[in-house]
């Protein structure tokens, strides 16, 4: 009920409840002029439209908006809630010299270094320049310290998606993580288990050492206790058919992929040892193939004063997806639709060296080596690859930096022909 609608009954009822039998003519006089102020009140409200007769009854009373099922069964947030909103507004801007021919605008390697699309053979180079703002990232985090409980979404733009570069420039929203944590355990979207995030260089680049570090980020349900971690995390096969060709993304596989961590922090620094156990699973019109596959990853950052040393080695048969960006599948078909893991390895090392409380740079080697069977696979798969990464960071305000990264990165297919990228990158980032 509101003011109006409250003065007015109100006004009724101690005109009703007065004891008119009591009254003298002086008493009378007031009450006639009360009655009349009433029905000016009312009358004028009306007029206005803030009261309507109909309103006035139960009968015409609203009812109170549906809820879901979840809204009802939620509890309020507690007193001990706490939300954070935080992220970064990242421009780059990027000249790119390709020696294997040119790189179509819808390639990804025109925004972010990629081993695998690295252009090989070609007869002339190509220069490229490209900006974008796909990079920046949004993040929610949600925690309740009392019960040790975490809620917790991470988005960038790095989904080419929604728009183009005539017009609009328009990206899509893309989850990168999205779980939820309680105590040791968590179940959502997050880095792999088999990646150790910490060990991963700064670098102007999206990632920087591409073709060396392990990079995949998947649903999983990873319990923690003390140094160890254990996962059960999805499943995916790539495959390479057999003679070559484009890329099969099978989605058959009947058992999750397990990760088991072994984590080191010391003054020194910390270290980090991973294996990976799965199953490569594909459908062919003969019948199903399943062959398990391994890997192993040991990686670090060793604390220098106030400089740093950072790597990683990894590898293993079918390790294919997790290293590299998948630069190699993980198996390749043999003529009878068997499936023959490829054995892959690849590292980097990376020394971070700080000039000065507002300057610092990185310097960063990375390689990636397959080892293909090419009566299976084709002489045009990757054999090798490798980078050099070299950058001067200026750290204008505890949140504002600006960056200038050069990059040269190389190509072989299993044929001899090869490909160089060299990358002058320079990015703007703000974080909050």
């Amino acid at each position: 009920m509101n003011k109006s609608r409250f003065s007015i009954t109100i006004g009724l009822v101690l005109v009703l409840a007065y004891p008119t039998s009591t009254l003298g003519h002086d008493r009378e006089q007031a009450l006639e002029a009360r009655v009349a102020e009433l029905e000016r009140l009312v009358a004028s409200l009306l007029a206005a439209g803030a009261v309507s007769p109909a309103a006035s009854t139960p009968e015409h009373t609203p009812p109170p908006p549906e809820r879901s099922a979840l809204e009802t069964a939620r509890p309020p947030a507690g007193p001990g809630t706490e939300f954070r909103f935080t992220g970064f507004i990242k421009h780059d801007m990027m000249f790119s010299r390709y020696s294997g021919g040119r790189v179509p605008p819808q390639s990804v390697l025109r925004d972010f270094y990629v081993p695998a699309a690295v252009p090989v053979g070609g007869a002339s180079s190509a220069t490229d320049f490209d900006s974008h703002t796909r990079e920046t990232r949004f993040i929610f985090n949600v925690t309740r310290p009392d019960q040790d409980l975490q809620a917790y979404l991470e988005f960038d733009f790095s989904a080419n998606t929604g728009g183009d570069e005539r017009l609009t420039n328009a990206t899509s929203p893309n989850v990168r993580q999205a779980f939820l944590r309680w105590r040791g355990l968590l179940a959502g979207q997050a880095w792999t288990t088999f990646f150790n995030v910490g060990a991963l260089p700064e670098n102007i680049d999206f990632i920087g050492p591409s073709e060396g570090t392990i990079f995949v980020r998947q649903p999983q349900l990873r319990y923690t206790h003390g140094p160890w971690q254990i996962a059960m995390e999805n499943p995916e096969t790539t495959v390479t058919p057999f003679g070559g060709g484009t890329r099969l993304v099978t989605d058959t596989a009947r058992t999750p992929d397990i990760v088991l961590r072994y984590n080191h922090t010391a003054s020194w620094g910390q270290v980090s040892l991973a294996g990976l156990a799965r199953e490569l699973g594909i459908d062919e019109s003969s019948g199903r193939e399943r062959r398990i596959a391994w890997g192993l990853s040991a990686s670090g950052k060793v604390d220098l004063g106030d400089n740093d040393l950072r790597w990683m080695v990894s590898g293993g048969p079918g390790i294919g997806r997790y290293l590299g960006l998948n630069t190699a599948n993980d198996a390749v078909l043999d003529p009878s639709g068997r499936l023959d893991p490829i054995d892959a390895w690849g590292g980097f090392l990376s020394y971070r060296h700080v000039w000065h409380p507002r300057w610092r740079s990185n310097f960063t080697v990375s390689l990636f080596r397959a080892d293909h069977d090419t009566t299976l696979s084709g002489t045009a798969v990757t054999r090798a690859a490798e980078s050099a990464h070299i950058n001067l960071i200026y750290q204008a305000t505890g949140d504002l930096r600006f960056g200038l990264e050069y990059i040269h990165a190389r190509r072989e297919i299993e044929s001899g022909a090869s490909g160089r990228m060299n990358r002058l990158q320079f990015a703007t980032t703000l974080g909050f």
